[in-house]
């Protein structure tokens, strides 16, 4: 995805090293003259040569400067690779778990908005940048969603508990209704009876807030930009002292139901691929989560 140029360099402060040249993916920049110059006609907005240049001389102005956070302090200063305590890391990584019980405590915008922010720190493709965040701000606007949710899962089990109208999708090459019927209607069942009956938030369990991450179809890996910004969000959740979970069956009534589209105001060229659930845990653990072993593949190898 090619952007318009912003990058501005300072001729007298350029001491034309080249170190701008030899890290811009999109070739920007020249050395004329020894000194570094735009020459490009479109960018990638990625900042590398800002973030290279040893004298301040280039800066990028489709970027925001700086990267600030409410709730936490930047260290600005890059962190090279190989020195950071890999072993905090997986900690945090393990220690992220799905929750699903929470207390009752309404989440502050600035947090919420910083988690947004730190979701923008995670890689896209092109260095594209055209996720979308839409904020569930407290337990009220959650509620709102869910009820409209529950109307949708409601209507599809209705149609999925009849015989015939699955045999007949099915015929037709249509194997949704009958693999939903299969896998999802109890248990969609069993949760609307809950919600109804009891008030029992089966879906969101309960949290204070959400986070829908989205993308613009036209982007190059819409999906995948999102998903890792989504595990950007999480695991800074975690950081700042609340739980998360990812709500699959969120995602597909929104997918689905131009209601909720329409409450949400999703634009019909947007699609949502993650709804995150945050709120403060009424969890505590003793050891960090454990993985089923994996055995990578070497195809290439001897």
């Amino acid at each position: 995805m090619q952007k318009p140029v912003t990058t501005v360099i300072d001729q007298e402060s350029c001491i034309g090293c080249g170190l701008c040249v030899e890290v811009c993916p999109a070739k920007t920049i020249t050395i004329l003259h020894n000194k570094a110059v735009v020459t490009g006609t479109y960018s990638m907005a990625c900042g590398h040569c800002e973030a290279v240049c040893p004298v301040d001389a280039i800066r990028v102005e489709a970027l925001e400067h700086p990267f600030t956070l409410a709730t936490a302090t930047i260290d600005s200063r890059w962190l090279p690779h190989g020195e950071y305590d890999t072993g905090q890391l997986v900690r945090l990584m393990l220690s992220r778990r799905s929750c699903r019980n929470y207390i009752d405590r309404e989440i502050d915008r600035t947090l919420l908005e910083d988690l947004v922010k730190i979701g923008t720190t995670a890689p896209s493709g092109t260095n594209s940048q055209v996720w979308t965040f839409t904020v569930l701000s407290n337990r009220k606007e959650v509620y709102t969603v869910g009820e409209q949710i529950g109307r949708f899962f409601h209507g599809l089990n209705r149609l999925a508990e009849k015989p015939l109208l699955r045999f007949f999708a099915k015929m037709f090459g249509r194997d949704a209704l009958e693999k939903y019927y299969r896998s999802y209607f109890q248990t969609v069942q069993e949760g609307l009876l809950l919600w109804n009956r009891d008030g029992v938030d089966t879906l969101f369990h309960g949290a204070a807030a959400a986070i829908l991450v989205g993308g613009k179809k036209s982007a190059g890996t819409p999906m995948e930009d999102a998903l890792l910004a989504s595990q950007n969000i999480m695991l800074a959740a975690h950081s700042l002292g609340l739980g998360s979970c990812m709500i699959g069956f969120a995602v597909e009534a929104i997918k689905r139901d131009k209601q909720i589209r329409k409450i949400l105001q999703i634009p019909d060229d947007e699609a949502v691929y993650t709804v995150i659930a945050l709120g403060y845990p009424a969890e505590k653990y003793a050891k960090t989560a454990l993985r089923k072993k994996i055995i990578p593949r070497y195809p290439l190898s001897e």
